[in-house]
């Protein structure tokens, strides 16, 4: 039997022991992923996948440079003008992506398990909430195919006015290692559905469980070409597409400053679409009147530390309310010290993983010092946990004292890293909240409704919770205002943004 049929059967029931052995005996697809099948870069370029828990390399992967872009846009030109996949009926393309879906189920153990090792997740994580999500992710958009509507206008009799919605061609997207398979399905999922055809950067530090998946749409039916993957960095790789002159959108998730780029590269080629979902500082608001503290903290130290901190929405800033900062604050370290054991990844007992790679975790211990010199004080963590050295982990770290001006306050750290600020009023929390160049996310906690909707309507961030912090499904649109991005994905709004609308007029007189 097969690595991959093995890891198929009730994943749920295995330990550390089993997830160690079928680590050791997985299949990993080394090439790029174009026209239907995996091939070596042109020029012969590699690179090492490095395994963050233990800084040993899992593979060495092909590296496509700008003769590999091209030669997927290629790919995915031909398939474009072929038509198989943009002209296939609505319901044979839901039957193509919503089989895609089913194959991801049926293989989650397996991917999973190239996540964990790629990036340094929790396989009980990857397993339980990236997983499902991505299966949750193709199942709605597939589901939206044949909701695509155009219209007929009220015109005079003698002309008949249609406007519909058509794809666009060929879409690139770049996505980020923090959820690698799932960020990329926010991608790929309504860019396919709409009937576009896909050149895909997975980030260098995670595309294991990426190439896997164009394999499976192969698999599921989908026309060879209308799916790639381009293993690279963002430097050459993302570089050579988002300047593409046959790429029509390119959809990117990362930093800031990235993003920037990828606008400029954008207007020095073909002036083609950009969606951008980038950085985020976002803030937790704990007003007084919340009804339960304990609830409240829990939701405050998961929204920071799951993912080790890695998540671009994480509420890093905490803003509570000084009536109940120190019971917070108290209950806040006690608690996350018992829920976060940093460990192998491969155990189903750890709830804290490595960051993504050495020098990211160089880059996060070095803003934790940064914050000690400015005046901020450790409440928790600081360092890396004991006995993990060989991996790129980083304690789950929280700050008190912070003013509004100190860097840990106001710079995205991608880190298991909190900081804690006090505030007297509602007018100050929300002047607090809104001082920041990112507006991702934001949440209220107040058991005062019309201090809800004041919040919410004064907050500048694209995603709101009130009583919760990371909820939601598939028909919320997820993006932020400010330098946070200028897209939104999931929702049918997302679905939207791959196509494009043509008026047809035609004279009947």
């Amino acid at each position: 039997m097969s690595t991959r049929a093995l890891v198929t059967e009730a994943p749920q029931t295995l330990g550390q022991p089993e997830w160690s052995t079928l680590a050791k005996k997985l299949d990993i697809e080394t090439g790029l992923f174009i026209d239907g099948e995996y091939v070596e870069a042109l020029q012969g370029k590699r690179f090492d996948s490095i395994n963050p828990a233990t800084g040993e390399a899992l593979a060495s992967l092909a590296f496509g440079d700008e003769s590999d872009i091209d030669r997927a846009v290629a790919s995915a030109k031909r398939a474009w003008h072929a038509g198989h996949w943009r002209y296939m009926a609505p319901r044979a393309r839901m039957t193509v992506l919503t089989r895609l879906a089913e194959l991801i189920d049926q293989h989650k153990a397996e991917l999973a398990l190239l996540e964990t090792l790629d990036m340094g997740k929790p396989i009980t994580d990857a397993l339980t909430i990236d997983l499902p999500e991505v299966v949750s992710t193709f199942r709605y958009y597939a589901e939206c195919i044949d909701k695509l509507e155009g219209a007929v206008t009220n015109t005079a009799r003698g002309a008949l006015h249609l406007i519909q919605r058509e794809p666009l061609g060929i879409v690139g997207a770049i996505s980020p290692w923090n959820y690698p398979l799932l960020m990329a399905s926010w991608k790929v999922a309504p860019a396919l559905a709409a009937g576009n055809c896909v050149v895909l950067k997975p980030a260098q530090q995670a595309p294991l469980s990426c190439l896997r998946l164009a394999q499976l749409f192969i698999e599921a039916g989908g026309p060879p070409g209308v799916f790639n993957v381009v293993n690279g960095d963002g430097p050459v790789t993302g570089r050579a597409l988002a300047l593409h002159m046959d790429v029509a959108k390119v959809s990117f998730t990362g930093s800031t400053a990235v993003g920037k780029l990828i606008m400029g590269y954008a207007g020095q080629s073909n002036l083609k679409r950009v969606a951008l979902e980038t950085g985020g500082k976002s803030p937790q608001i704990f007003m007084a009147d919340l009804e339960d503290l304990d609830a409240a903290v829990e939701r405050a130290y998961g929204g920071i530390f799951d993912n080790a901190g890695q998540v671009c929405n994480a509420g890093s800033r905490l803003l509570v309310h000084r009536d109940i900062h120190d019971a917070f604050v108290e209950k806040f370290v006690a608690r996350s010290r018992q829920v976060y054991r940093p460990g192998d990844p491969l155990n189903p007992a750890t709830t804290l993983g490595p960051v993504v790679t050495r020098a990211h975790q160089q880059g996060v211990l070095a803003k934790i010092e940064q914050g000690c010199r400015e005046g901020a004080q450790l409440a928790m963590g600081g360092g890396e946990p004991g006995g993990l050295e060989q991996g790129a982990y980083v304690s789950p770290t929280l700050f008190t004292c912070v003013e509004q001006g100190m860097s840990i306050a106001r710079e995205e750290i991608f880190g298991p890293v909190a900081a804690v600020q006090r505030f007297d009023d509602e007018a100050q929390a929300i002047a607090m909240a809104n001082d920041s160049i990112y507006g991702l996310a934001a949440s209220v906690w107040t058991r005062d409704l019309k201090t809800a909707h004041r919040m919410v309507q004064a907050l500048e961030a694209g995603v709101v919770w009130v009583n919760c912090f990371g909820d939601g499904d598939m028909t919320q649109p997820f993006g932020g205002y400010k330098q946070s991005g200028n897209t939104r994905d999931k929702s049918f709004e997302c679905l939207l943004g791959y196509t494009q609308s043509k008026s047809a007029w035609f004279d009947l007189a």
